[in-house]
């Protein structure tokens, strides 16, 4: 059984309930249809009979209490509501849903703002960001070719803090959702002090903070990505290193290394790329490329509802 099935299969273990905005795209729908005959989870899809008025009502003035200090007036609020996006972030903040998942008619920014205002960031991480699941056919490399890549799609420059958060929260993805034990690397131009200079101490900064957020989890960083996942080749660069070349989950140091790496790898070796996966927030949800096919849609809903679980 491939990884994609055994996701499947483990959301199908305790269903929960996911809304979707986007109830006019065409994958969506395809999508609803494969979700619900293999009962992967139960769909709220959010088209306009399905929008409680009431409800709407109460999100709109909860949601201008929440942002008024930030300069929001209740017109600008109201307007934004015409949008089901924010309906379905806060359904999931009120508990009707448990995750939302939405993306392929939206961008990731609009996906980003909707869930950090309506759902918040975790309190001890302080960090929102993405992740995928890279799937990758016939490769034994990171767990039977499976890796979770970070982050790829929302904080342009982390600082040392935020990677040490980005760690954390894809580290827990990995166990939460694959059930694997992770193995992190933080990965660089530098093993281990091979080369210097400020990009290299942001990084080994932000492996120190990490232990310190989460001391039972293997790390070791800077390392070079080849060092990080073959073991041949760390057994000659760093033959020390706690992750003998079997990294599972890769914290890339910056935005354009981590989205460039996911896209090379997807389109270079046929590899399935779940996400972008919204962590930190405190509620699960999901994001999707808007070029997303329907099979990433259903894996998604997937995702969302195990980490719900």
């Amino acid at each position: 059984m491939d990884i994609i099935e055994k996701i499947r299969m483990k959301a199908r273990s305790s269903i929960k309930t996911i809304a979707l905005p986007e109830y006019d795209d065409a994958r969506t729908l395809e999508a609803v249809k494969i979700i619900e005959k293999e009962k992967i989870a139960n769909v709220i899809l959010l088209t306009k009979d399905r929008i409680v008025q009431a409800d709407k009502e109460r999100y709109i003035q909860q949601f201008y209490e929440m942002n008024k200090a930030k300069g929001l007036d209740l017109d600008a609020v109201k307007n934004t509501f015409e949008d089901p996006l924010y309906y379905a972030a806060m359904m999931t903040r009120e508990g009707k849903a448990d995750g939302f998942v939405a993306g392929a008619t939206h961008t990731t920014p609009e996906m980003a703002r909707s869930a950090l205002r309506c759902l918040g960031v975790v309190e001890r991480l302080g960090t929102a960001c993405s992740c995928f699941i890279m799937v990758v056919p016939g490769s034994a490399l990171g767990e039977d070719g499976a890796f979770v890549f970070a982050d790829c799609g929302i904080i342009p420059d982390p600082t040392s803090r935020q990677l040490a958060s980005i760690s954390v929260s894809a580290a827990e993805l990995a166990k939460k959702v694959l059930d694997l034990q992770p193995r992190v690397a933080f990965l660089s131009y530098s093993t281990h002090g091979s080369a210097k200079g400020r990009l290299v101490e942001k990084i080994t900064e932000g492996l120190r903070l990490a232990k310190i957020l989460s001391p039972e989890t293997l790390m070791d960083g800077e390392i070079q990505v080849d060092a990080a996942i073959v073991p041949e080749v760390a057994k000659i660069k760093y033959p020390d290193s706690p992750l003998k070349g079997r990294a599972n989950v890769l914290i890339f140091p910056n935005l354009e290394a981590g989205n460039i790496s996911y896209k090379l790898v997807q389109r270079l070796c046929n590899a399935r790329a779940v996400g972008p996966i919204m962590m930190g927030m405190n509620k699960p949800c999901s994001d999707l490329s808007r070029g997303c096919i329907v099979d990433d849609i259903v894996d998604c809903v997937a995702v969302t509802a195990i980490r719900a679980q």
